[in-house]
């Protein structure tokens, strides 16, 4: 599971960003306006907020799935927005791994199943390399029942194969909204360990969304978001 101790695509720089979204009267909202934000490669950074202040929309833009009215995000050398859409989908295929608050497993599919499956989304038969660094993930876990349907897991269990499974492809990048909002404060307390102290194995980078004041001791850089703008530290932050 480790990465290379530099990695050329994990530094992460924004730049006069600005992100509107169309309004019900037929203008447009605007919902990010962010100067400048950046992370430093192999960092862990949180960004915390009131609901409704534009964090959610912040991972989607770093990530290259929402589009910016203008400025630049630029991982390593890559400005993702002079790509076009096919190559922005496939610099994320490469680059980007998603953990989510609701997970995003599928049901009816085995632990192992899930965590193969970005190799599925990208039309690829899972190779026996890939299936021997799936299995070394899960036992990374402690996860050791690989032919167990995921519906039948705890959901601190259902966390442990959404992040193996948005590590399979060893990505340099890692993004998370929101991942142990779902959990209970002790599932949620493992689970903050296991992902921060595989970020720092692996040497990718990681911005993750949060209101959990225990994850969030864990993490030194933080910054808040407030009505679309991001300013350095915990202070001042509302609460859902």
């Amino acid at each position: 599971m480790t990465r290379p101790s530099s990695h050329p695509d994990n530094q992460l720089a924004v730049s006069d960003l600005r992100l509107s979204y169309p309004s019900e009267d037929g203008g447009c909202r605007e919902v990010l306006r962010i100067d400048r934000f950046s992370a430093e490669a192999r960092s862990v950074v949180a960004v915390t907020g009131p609901s409704g202040s534009g964090k959610t929309s912040l991972l989607y833009a770093l990530s290259g799935l929402e589009r910016p009215q203008a400025g630049a995000i630029v991982w390593g050398e890559t400005d993702i927005f002079r790509l076009d859409e096919l190559q922005r989908d496939r610099w994320r295929q490469r680059n980007v791994g998603f953990v989510f608050q609701d997970f995003h497993i599928f049901p009816g599919l085995s632990v192992l199943e899930n965590v193969l499956l970005p190799a599925t989304f990208q039309s690829i038969r899972p190779s026996s390399e890939l299936r021997v660094r799936a299995v070394a993930l899960l036992g990374r876990f402690e996860l050791t029942r690989h032919s167990q349907r995921v519906e039948t897991l705890s959901r601190g269990e259902m966390q442990r194969v959404a992040i193996a499974r948005a590590l399979l492809f060893s990505p340099p990048v890692i993004l998370a909204d929101e991942p142990t909002a779902s959990l209970d404060e002790k599932t949620g307390r493992a689970v903050s360990e296991l992902l921060l102290m595989t970020v720092k194995e692996t040497g990718c980078t990681l911005v993750v969304v949060t209101h959990d004041p225990d994850l969030l001791k864990r993490i030194e850089t933080v910054y808040r978001i407030i009505n679309g703008r991001i300013h350095p530290g915990r202070e001042g932050v509302g609460h859902d």
